[in-house]
């Protein structure tokens, strides 16, 4: 039977658990906007993408009218914003995909931009403005493009065409070029910490290992699936709703194990923790997101992607940072805590300007409103309390329960993020939803964390020199 020490630490959980229910489930005037003609028009048109039975006689109508424009009477126009690339399902009896090319301004504006019909037009090295174009999808690039409105098929269209080879801004670039250099090192750290004596320990620490595992991949993506469903994110927002799955579908990192280390709980069976999940998250993980996700009509989960993602950037470099530990022990222990300071400074540094590039998606506050940020402190908040509740039903000590709330509620986000902005594009994901939700998670799981650790000390006290050996 459960049992917890510490009255004022069991009231703290509920008084803050209350007060977030009560936030999310209250009316926060413009909780949900309805659907505007940007969105409205790209739910059409990813609606007969992502369809097997859509009619992609559309997309045709679209390109055709958009290429015999009166361009001269176009308006002229600068923006900064994202090639869309929307690609049918379906494959036509020629062996063709229909397709649709969509320009977003970064506030939100929508174009059905015109295409040459030739499609050598957009190869990598053709003499036009279009050279590349399948390339530079999903950037953040300045675009120069004439604009105007047309009636096709009695609905009224907004088409653009360009004037000048779009060019990327240079802070996106290095930005997607950062966080992919630094979580391939920082999982090379990770390697570098471990052995296969940390694989071995759930022959010793069954309980510990395998509840962890659950709680990681089982429990907590079926907690997001029923807050997303429960405050209107899987109807209204989408994206979010696959943001929260992504985020509770990755492994822990080392946050959990830095967190642990502070809470003086097990830190091996963290690292041990970490260490699988990350292993099995290239099963886990696209897994999770394909059975979430299914049956959502605008959603279609670039599995293969994900998995492409995870093995190159973390199993990969995990093994190369496992095979210098090998060989050259000596150096691995010396460059441990730097890798260590990095993947905490880093993963910090690339929140605060993931936030700053995307300023004008947090002034979306339909989007990312009270319900939006308090959903996501719940989430990891959640998460730990049921590490916790779980953890002593089935009678594990608190040195061990400790470790295991940390690893239940705080996640790799620097991973999900990654995910996120390499398959936002392949999703039609316009906003940067995924890759906002995971950043936020990463920000706000700091704030969950210190908060838990000062709540373990009533609630799950550990006398001084006290290990795990006592319950295995």
């Amino acid at each position: 039977m459960l049992k917890m020490k510490g009255t004022c630490g069991g009231r703290s959980i509920f008084w803050l658990v209350a007060i977030l229910m009560v936030l999310l489930l209250s009316p926060t005037g413009n909780v949900y906007a309805k659907t505007d003609a940007n969105e409205a028009l790209y739910k059409q048109l990813s609606g007969i993408a992502f369809s097997t039975d859509g009619d992609l006689s559309l997309f045709d109508k679209l390109n055709k009218a958009a290429r015999g424009q009166d361009w001269a009477a176009g308006e002229e126009t600068q923006l900064v914003g994202n090639l869309r690339v929307l690609k049918s399902v379906q494959l036509p009896a020629d062996g063709s995909r229909a397709q649709v090319y969509l320009l977003r301004k970064l506030s939100g504006e929508l174009y059905i931009l015109s295409i040459p019909a030739d499609p050598a037009a957009r190869a990598a090295a053709a003499d036009s403005f279009y050279a590349g174009l399948d390339g530079i999808s999903g950037s953040k690039m300045a675009f120069s493009v004439k604009s105007l409105k047309a009636d096709i098929g009695g609905t009224t269209y907004p088409l653009a065409t360009f004037t000048a080879k779009p060019t990327q801004m240079k802070l996106d670039k290095l930005f997607k070029i950062c966080i992919i250099l630094m979580l391939f090192f920082v999982m090379v750290g990770m390697g570098m910490t471990l052995t296969f004596k940390d694989f071995a320990l759930v022959f010793t620490k069954p309980r510990g290992i395998i509840l962890g595992e659950i709680l990681q991949f089982g429990f907590m993506p079926f907690l997001a699936m029923c807050i997303g469903r429960l405050f209107g994110f899987y109807e209204h927002y989408p994206f979010i709703f696959v943001g929260l799955i992504l985020i509770t579908a990755t492994p822990g990192g080392v946050t959990s194990n830095l967190m642990t280390y502070y809470a003086k709980g097990d830190l091996a069976l963290s690292i041990s923790l970490t260490s699988f999940s990350t292993v099995m998250s290239i099963i886990f993980t696209p897994l999770l997101l394909a059975f979430y996700c299914a049956g959502m009509p605008e959603i279609a989960i670039p599995v293969k992607l994900v998995v492409q993602t995870i093995l190159i950037l973390v199993i990969i470099p995990l093994v190369v940072g496992m095979a210098i530990r090998s060989k050259w022990q000596a150096f691995a222990e010396k460059a441990t805590p730097f890798f260590s300071a990095l993947g905490i400074i880093a993963l910090l540094i690339l929140i605060v300007a993931g936030v700053l590039s995307n300023l004008d998606a947090f002034a979306d506050t339909d989007r990312q409103g009270v319900k939006f940020y308090t959903t996501i402190f719940l989430l990891t908040m959640l998460g730990m309390l049921f590490g916790i509740v779980f953890s002593k039903l089935l009678g594990i000590n608190n040195y061990q329960t400790r470790a295991i709330s940390l690893e239940t509620g705080l996640r790799n986000s620097a991973l999900a993020m990654t995910i996120a902005l390499l398959i936002q594009d392949a999703m039609g994901d316009f906003y940067s939803s995924m890759f906002i939700t995971s950043g936020m998670f990463g920000l706000i799981m700091y704030l969950a964390g210190i908060i838990s650790i000062f709540l373990y000390k009533p609630l799950l006290p550990v006398a001084a020199g006290e290990t795990h050996t006592e319950q295995e």
